[in-house]
């Protein structure tokens, strides 16, 4: 095992190209099937990546519905949703590919090719030649944080997630903003699941999250319910993702680590970070919770 190994600019590399398709399961797993669709058929990235979004808005309309207009339990409609989308991708990928799978040639997102870090040791293989969608993810990042905690329309979305009831009387619309708060979780987790598909595995393959939903979870829940801190706690998952790779073949003296035993590393971290931190990460009050307004009451 070497310095290399755990901490080299590959690692890095690999960090962040794996921090970056964290999200809800359900919206990230038809955002991966759908954009890799719309991509075959239209021979454009593009196109794959807005059919991808319009498929995880679409799911998310669906659990807005549930928890926002008909009260259900969100974890219950969260949960029912994530096996129709499993079932439905796995259904459709078979009657669209049968057992070939995708195209070998499909169209992928590029990468951004940072020529003036090329000579520089370490970052230029670090980050001189990322995908555009890792670049995106950290401008999404800080433009969600600055949304959240410096703008009206951010205020109201604390205010609606914190105290609705509060909210209403305020003039706030609470059905109107949970129902765009809960279709933008959709469109950015639906994001994720396309550049897993489309700028990574560059195919999909059935139940290709692999829990990253529930891993993107514990992210929120680790980073205090901020955008920034999200991404602090993805990184860390990203990071147990890319070591299980770099270290496959290692061996702690004569021993060889198990290749099975590193694949856990990302969920080993999950469940250390949850069990860690659920108890002093406060969420919103009225997260979970449904509200009826006023005229409805």
């Amino acid at each position: 095992m070497t310095w290399e190994m755990l901490l080299g600019a590959s690692v890095f590399a690999a960090t962040l190209r794996l921090a970056t398709p964290i999200a809800l399961e359900g919206s990230m797993l038809v955002g991966c099937f759908f954009g890799v669709v719309a991509a075959d058929r239209s021979h454009s990235v593009w196109i794959g990546l807005a059919v991808a979004l319009l498929a995880g808005i679409l799911l998310a309309g669906l659990h807005a519905y549930a928890s926002i207009a008909l009260r259900a339990d969100q974890i219950v409609s969260g949960m029912a949703l994530n096996i129709l989308a499993l079932g439905l991708t796995t259904y459709l990928d078979y009657q669209l590919y049968g057992t070939t799978g995708t195209p070998a040639d499909l169209p992928t997102l590029p990468d951004v090719q940072l020529a003036f870090l090329k000579s520089v040791p370490y970052l230029g293989d670090a980050i001189g030649s990322q995908n555009v969608m890792v670049w995106t993810m950290g401008l999404l990042v800080v433009l969600l944080q600055l949304f959240l905690f410096r703008t009206v329309l951010g205020l109201r979305l604390r205010a609606v997630g914190e105290h609705p009831r509060a909210a209403e009387t305020v003039g706030i619309d609470v059905r109107r903003i949970r129902y765009a708060a809960v279709l933008a979780s959709g469109a950015l987790a639906a994001l994720g699941g396309a550049y897993l598909s489309l700028g990574v595995a560059h195919s999909f393959t059935d139940g290709m999250t692999g829990g990253r939903g529930f891993i993107g979870l514990a992210a929120m829940i680790f980073g205090r319910w901020t955008p920034v801190g999200a991404l602090a706690a993805s990184l860390i998952f990203g990071y147990g993702n890319a070591l299980s790779t770099s270290l496959q073949g290692a061996s702690i003296g004569d021993v060889k680590v198990p290749v099975q035993l590193l694949g856990t590393l990302p969920y080993i971290l999950t469940i250390l970070a949850v069990a860690g931190f659920v108890g002093r990460s406060r969420p919103p009050a009225a997260d979970g919770l449904p509200y009826e307004t006023e005229g409805h009451a």
